[in-house]
Order: C-alpha cells, then sequence, then structure tokens
C-alpha cells in the first residue's frame, strides 16, 4: 500500500524471540502491530504490554524484542518506513512498546483505518494508495505522539504535537498562491521562530516544509496516468506556485529532471 508493507497472520499460541542476530535485517522499517483477535504480550526496551482486539503497539526490529501470542491470535502489522515516520515524530525509541488502545476518538480511527487496508490492497491505483498511506501515516504520528505524553522522551510530546499540527496546517493550504509562514504560525498559535526552531529539529523549516510538500503534491499528479490531460502550469498553479521558471528550477534539483519530462516519462 504505498510506501507501506502489510502482513496479517494467525497463530496457535506461540512465543517470539528477536535476538540480536535478528537487529540488522530490517533497519529501515518499523512495526506497527495492531492485534485483530486474542491477545499479544511483547516486551521491547524495558517495557511490557500486554495488546487486546483493536489494540496497537510500535515495535523496532533495530532492538531485542519477544512476544508471546496466545491461541487464536491474528495480528496484522504495517512495515512504516523509519525514516517517513521520524520525519514526523523524530527520533522513536521512546516509543516503542507504547500500548495504543481504543480511549479515545483519535486513536479509534487510526486502529480503524489500519484495519481496513488489507481489503483495499490491489484495488486503487499507485498515487491513491500513496495518499492512502501518508493518511495512515499521519494518524500513526499522531497516536504515538499521544502515547507519549507524560514520559520524557528525547522530543516532548507537545514538541511532537506542535510539528505534527503545523505539517497538518501546511497540508490543509497547500494550493492557496497566498499561503506563507506567518500565516501557517498564525494557524496553530505559535510564532514563527518558535515554530521554525521546532521544526529544526529534523532539519527543516516552514518555508522548506511548503516547498517540500508542494513538489510532491505536483510530483505526484505528473507522474498519474489519470492527470495526463493537464498541462504541467496547471498542475504548479493548482497547487500553490506562482512563477512556473522557479517551479522548474526546485522541481529538477529535487527530482532529477524537469517536470515535462516528468510527466513524458510517466505517460
Amino acid at each position: 500500500m504505498g510506501t507501506l508493507d502489510l502482513i496479517a497472520f494467525q497463530n496457535s499460541p506461540l512465543r517470539v524471540e528477536h535476538g540480536q542476530a535478528h537487529t540488522r535485517r530490517s533497519p529501515e522499517q518499523l512495526f506497527l502491530c495492531r492485534e485483530t483477535s486474542g491477545s499479544m504480550s511483547v516486551e521491547q526496551d524495558g517495557r511490557q504490554i500486554t495488546l487486546h482486539p483493536g489494540d496497537m503497539t510500535l515495535l523496532d526490529p533495530a532492538l531485542p524484542y519477544s512476544a508471546n501470542f496466545s491461541p487464536g491470535s491474528k495480528t496484522l502489522v504495517l512495515k512504516l518506513p523509519r525514516r517517513e515516520l521520524q520525519a514526523r515524530l523524530g527520533k522513536t525509541r521512546s516509543m516503542v512498546a507504547r500500548l495504543i488502545e481504543l480511549d479515545s476518538a483519535e486513536d479509534s480511527l487510526t486502529s480503524s483505518f489500519n484495519a481496513a487496508l488489507p481489503a483495499l490492497v490491489g484495488e486503487m491505483r499507485p498515487v491513491c494508495e500513496q495518499l492512502v498511506a501518508n493518511f495512515m501515516l499521519d494518524l500513526i504520528a499522531l497516536s504515538l505522539a499521544k502515547a507519549i505524553k507524560g514520559t520524557t522522551p528525547r522530543i516532548s510530546s507537545s514538541k511532537a504535537m506542535a510539528i505534527l499540527q503545523i505539517r497538518a496546517a501546511v497540508k490543509a493550504r497547500l494550493a492557496d498562491p497566498d499561503l506563507d509562514v506567518q500565516s501557517i504560525a498564525d494557524a496553530v498559535g505559535l510564532s514563527v521562530r518558535y515554530a521554525n526552531d521546532i521544526l529544526a529539529w529534523q532539519d527543516t523549516s516552514i518555508g522548506r516544509l511548503i516547498l517540500t510538500e508542494r513538489l510532491e503534491r505536483c510530483r505526484q499528479a505528473l507522474g498519474d496516468p489519470a492527470q495526463s490531460c493537464r498541462s504541467v502550469s496547471e498542475v504548479a498553479f493548482g497547487w500553490g506556485f506562482s512563477d512556473l521558471t522557479h517551479f522548474g528550477r526546485c522541481f529538477k534539483k529535487a527530482y532529477g529532471m524537469s517536470p515535462r519530462d516528468y510527466q513524458i516519462s510517466h505517460r
């Protein structure tokens, strides 16, 4: 499903030991586990939790862990791109083996959307799958930020939530040509300086975030055969760019070819 890999499995009573010998096999992915039925107990990084149907947790295969599955256990695992999740939250070690229960509307939405993914695989165009994957990553990030509230991770839960709010505000107004740094800061109730200080922890800023998100939306549109009838200028202006020369230069720097060449190569 876009950048996500899905694994659904069921088993008889089972104990899994993921030791040091296994930790180098999937360094670029993180596992979000959702229990569908039965129960699963997990221990990682000194924390031990038990998942019941609908509950979720994050595991890092780069760290040892153990898991015990009950009779009739069914589990859905999403393999998440480590870099993409960390772009939303920062370092994730403090977030592993945290129990995400169905105790809020946000977490219930994350769990329900997660459960719906297997039925959608292969039913949508690639560009739609990527949009769904990005939305899933946003929901997971929100639930993880909530799960670490009250702990003392490397980046505080309040800052992690602020980063997510900034990103959500940017995405909501990407098509607005008048979108600027100040309007995003005002939308989330922060000063421009403080918002950029938070984003600097992820090597970005409000301005760079706006540009990156707009370029990615344009790339998806230009690479979608169903939108091949649209001109490059229509796509660029549609996603908030007002200068085609600037857009073309930024697009080529980001993706290695001009917007027109990229569109032709995907027809």
